[in-house]
């Protein structure tokens, strides 16, 4: 059994089977509580040598996430070869809270969708504006 809540990932399956040194915690932000049988989940998981962590990837699509970027750069007024991706935060951009709810309602626009205003709250960076989008676009209408 893991489970995922806030951002921490706890695998006390997995914990026990590896050494210490083998599992660090990470942080993985923007989850809700989710639990499972790990016999049962089937979850993408990506080894960073670099960090000496295991990550569980939810990633959206990199297409999405480029697509956030250029709106980001857009609404902020960055120049084209600004380095923006999915680790990108938006205060370290420059973004204050009115330039985030209009990045929000650019991507509102862009992907035709309706973010409330509790989940527009808890954006902070790129990756968890683009992840949020592929979960609104995936709901069914």
């Amino acid at each position: 059994m893991f489970s995922i809540a806030g951002s921490s990932v706890s695998m006390p399956s997995l914990s026990t089977s590896l050494k210490h040194s083998q599992v660090s915690s990470g942080r993985i932000s923007g989850l809700k509580l989710v639990s499972a049988p790990s016999s049962r989940a089937s979850f993408p998981l990506r080894r960073s040598y670099r960090q000496r962590s295991l990550q569980v990837c939810c990633a959206a699509k990199p297409e999405t996430v480029e697509k956030v970027a250029g709106i980001v750069r857009k609404q902020l007024a960055l120049s084209e070869d600004s380095k923006v991706n999915g680790e990108s935060k938006f205060s370290e951009l420059g973004a204050d809270s009115l330039d985030t709810v209009e990045i929000v309602m650019g991507l509102e626009e862009e992907f035709d969708i309706s973010v409330e205003e509790e989940s527009a709250q808890s954006i902070t960076t790129v990756q968890e504006a683009a992840d949020l989008i592929e979960t609104l676009i995936s709901k069914p209408k």
